[in-house]
C-alpha cells in the first residue's frame, strides 16, 4: 500500500513538474519578453560613425536615438543610410530633416 502512494504521488510530481516547464516554456517564447532583433553596440557604431562629424556630440546623441529605435548603424562615417533600411534613412526631426546621420 505504502509503495502504491509513492508511485502515484511520484507519477503526480513528473506530471506536474511537465506541465509547469512547458508552461514556461511557451511563454519564454511569446509576447514582449521575445527578441527579434540582436543586440546591437549603438555607443560603439554611433562614435565611429560620428568621429569625422563637426558636431559629433550632436551627431552621437541623433545616431544613438536612431540605432535604439532601429538596431542598425550604417557602416563608415558617412553615407550608406541604405544598408540599414526605411526606418533609419525615413526617421525626421520636427523641422522634416533627417534625423539620423
Amino acid at each position: 500500500m505504502a509503495q502504491l502512494r509513492m508511485i502515484l504521488l511520484m507519477g503526480f510530481l513528473i506530471f506536474f513538474v511537465s506541465q509547469v516547464s512547458t508552461e514556461i516554456q511557451s511563454k519564454t517564447v511569446r509576447g514582449a519578453n521575445r527578441r527579434l532583433m540582436e543586440e546591437v553596440d549603438c555607443d560603439g557604431l554611433c562614435l565611429t560613425r560620428c568621429s569625422l562629424h563637426s558636431r559629433p556630440n550632436v551627431c552621437t546623441r541623433a545616431c544613438g536615438t536612431c540605432c535604439v529605435r532601429c538596431k542598425c548603424v550604417p557602416p563608415g562615417t558617412f553615407g550608406n543610410r541604405e544598408v540599414c533600411g526605411t526606418c533609419y534613412t525615413d526617421m525626421t526631426t520636427h523641422g522634416n530633416k533627417t534625423k539620423c546621420p
